[in-house]
């Protein structure tokens, strides 16, 4: 193998069950580059980097790691190579600090724990990096940013010059992502080769070196950047020439149509995760909601829809305080709640059954029992299944459970938006979607802004949130730091507000 390459996959098939998961795909990582791999969900992107890191064993295929032709059978063995995986959901200890998630597990860590010596390497790898990681401080007081950072940080100390990052930036502010892009780039320089896994096009231009594009678990083809576009990719990620584009609508604004008045919620630990958040939606608007994760999002929509615990304010919908109903009550006056938690299953759907029961269960709630069909229900299902392209063996005899995470959150979303809600609640409604389902999503909420019906879309994506929202709510830390207007600010203002820095002028 040539040296300039230090990991070559060649043919790598990975099967589970009747699915080929990765069909004779081809990946090279060189020496000190930045490496993105792009793809729709399903794509077989991160089953390829999990037999690169030893989760998975190829069915077929060969990987050489820096000339040496090797088996991984376990993410040990991939460290011991030198490659390390950054985890999408953090893997650390909230009451240990720094250096002792860092000392955890480490192969330079004997039985007795040298304090001095760790402070003294972490403090040569954090110089060399530029990092803001102070080795004494709990995880439970860390941001997002800083957690990412000392995981980062972690596999680094542990050896690894190879670093797969899957979606890297999806909770991070604008300003966080620049600093974590500094890192990246310190860590090619002193050596290390970095495989980002992601679907954000923007980022992809301007952070890789090269990009592999992935689809239906096949090897498409691997680019440099400076030979493609966004529009190439997007096209090569679906099979077609694609045009990125999330239109904002322009509705005249309708009537009032949800009131949030000084809303606190406080959670177990006495915290107030809402903090006295007001705002207005009125009829026609998608009004966004921005913030890091964590910042009250969550407790925000299970609020309005009656699933958390208010402590005091009020959310007057139809001229009426719906603080206190229960979701039945809620759900009755045409409230649709499509919240999609990481949980994927653990609202809206019953994952033991299928397409068809799901669609016929709402209905049933609906309608008490009377007048419904298995037979209608039946057809909804197909509906929703052709309108939104969701991949499924079937709608009966198969439990969404056994879907790709991606078509579970279409089941979801599609049977919200067919109840005909007065009132949309959409929480990470294409978290994980591909470029094409996404753009059905938007779309079909755009659709509903024409029918005047208000929507509130809580999104993780700031360039989604600019491109699709009238307005957008920013929190941090449960309290609203600006209500702002897409059109008039700029994407590291709202980051700003973001991390809690009130900006005169941005507050309507």
């Amino acid at each position: 193998m040539n040296d300039e390459y230090v990991v070559n996959m060649k043919n790598i098939t990975k099967v589970f069950g009747k699915v080929k998961a990765l069909d004779h795909v081809e990946f090279s990582l060189k020496k000190g580059e930045i490496h993105a791999i792009l793809g729709e969900n399903g794509a077989g992107k991160s089953s390829l980097m999990n037999v690169l890191n030893g989760i998975y064993m190829p069915d077929e295929g060969q990987i050489e790691v820096k000339g040496q032709t090797v088996t991984i059978s376990s993410p040990k063995d991939a460290l011991d190579l030198g490659i390390g995986m950054l985890p999408q959901h953090y893997k650390l200890v909230d009451v240990f600090s720094a250096l002792e998630n860092v000392a955890a597990g480490s192969r330079k860590t004997t039985p007795f724990l040298n304090k001095k010596k760790i402070l003294d390497e972490m403090g040569k790898l954090i110089n060399q990096l530029g990092m803001d990681i102070d080795p004494n401080k709990k995880v439970y007081a860390m941001s997002v940013a800083e957690k990412q950072s000392l995981e980062i940080f972690k596999v680094l100390y542990r050896g690894a010059d190879i670093l797969i990052l899957d979606e890297p930036t999806a909770v991070l502010t604008p300003q966080e992502i620049k600093n974590l892009f500094q890192i990246i780039r310190k860590m090619v320089g002193v050596g290390c080769s970095v495989i980002i896994i992601t679907h954000k096009l923007d980022e992809v231009m301007e952070i890789s070196d090269r990009i592999t594009i992935m689809r239906k678990g096949t090897f498409i083809q691997t680019v440099d950047k400076k030979d493609t576009t966004p529009e190439k990719l997007a096209g090569m990620m679906v099979g077609d020439v694609m045009e990125l584009n999330i239109p904002w609508v322009e509705v005249e604004r309708g009537e009032k149509s949800l009131e949030v008045k000084d809303l606190i919620a406080i959670d177990k630990n006495k915290v107030a995760v809402l903090d006295h958040v007001s705002f207005d939606l009125y009829a026609g608007e998608i009004l966004g909601v921005a913030g890091i994760a964590g910042s009250g999002q969550k407790e925000l929509c299970e609020g309005i829809a009656g699933l958390y615990p208010i402590k005091s304010g009020e959310i007057i919908f139809d001229n009426t305080n719906i603080v206190g109903k229960n979701p039945e009550d809620i759900s009755k006056m045409g409230i649709s709640l499509s919240f999609v938690p990481e949980d994927r299953l653990g609202m809206g759907l019953v994952s033991s059954m299928d397409i068809i029961d799901n669609v016929l269960l709402k209905d049933y709630k609906n309608k008490k029992g009377m007048g419904i069909s298995r037979v209608i229900s039946r057809g909804k299902a197909l509906a929703l299944v052709e309108k939104l392209n969701v991949s499924t063996p079937g709608i009966e005899n198969h439990a969404v459970s056994l879907l790709s995470g991606g078509n579970i959150q279409k089941v979801l979303l599609g049977r919200e938006i067919e109840l005909q809600p007065k009132l949309m609640l959409t929480a990470y409604a294409t978290r994980g979607l591909d470029v094409r389902s996404s753009q059905i999503i938007y779309d079909l909420l755009n659709n509903e802004k024409k029918k005047m019906i208000p929507i509130l879309y809580i999104g993780e994506d700031l360039d989604v949130l600019m491109s699709l929202c009238d307005r957008i709510v920013v929190l941090c830390e449960g309290k609203v730091t600006g209500i702002v207007d897409p059109r008039k600010t700029t994407k590291e203002a709202i980051g700003l507000l973001m991390s809690g820095v009130m900006e005169e002028g941005k507050k309507e």
